[in-house]
């Protein structure tokens, strides 16, 4: 049995222990960070193995994994405490994607290797793979898994919300 107990920081930080009857203690963070996007008639959401939110403006058909645009938000703008939290090969990270219409859930987790620096593109990974774009490993959705309504909203440029969920322990 865990008792949990719920300590609000602020708007954006929630902590949690948990406490069981063998006296395990396990304090966890919950961190939140909420920017904008946009749809463009180019995507196509076909790739298998990512997905793709960019500060670029405009993107080509050839760009399978991009579901976002003109983000407003880079690796570069995401809190210290939260990038922090993503170099935690522990810690597992929740990607939703919303527009009017749908939404989607993705799960993933950091690694140390995540450099977080990447000025311009958020990459969402199934493999274990790093480099300055990647956000999260070992996603359990690429883009070909989305929820195809989302994808024809974004196909019809409209707005994208992009919420990132960290857990921490």
């Amino acid at each position: 049995m865990f008792i949990t107990y719920s300590i609000k920081q602020n708007k954006t930080n929630n902590s949690k222990i948990q406490n069981n009857s063998t006296g395990l203690v396990i304090m966890t963070h919950t961190l939140k960070y909420t920017f904008k996007a946009k749809g463009h008639p180019n995507v196509t959401s076909k790739h298998r193995s990512t997905f793709e939110v960019t500060q670029d403006t405009d993107m080509s058909l050839a760009g399978d994994c991009i579901v976002g645009v003109s983000s407003k938000a880079s690796l570069n703008d995401i809190p210290r405490q939260m990038r922090e939290a993503i170099q935690n090969e522990k810690t597992e990270i929740h990607v939703i994607l919303e527009t009017e219409n749908a939404h989607d859930e993705i799960i993933g987790y950091g690694h140390p290797s995540l450099t977080l620096d990447h000025p311009t593109d958020m990459v969402c990974r199934r493999s274990d793979y790093t480099c300055s774009r990647t956000l999260m490993i070992r996603a359990d959705k690429a883009a070909v898994d989305l929820n195809p309504d989302l994808v024809d909203d974004l196909k019809s440029g409209k707005t994208l919300k992009v919420t990132l969920i960290v857990q921490s322990i």
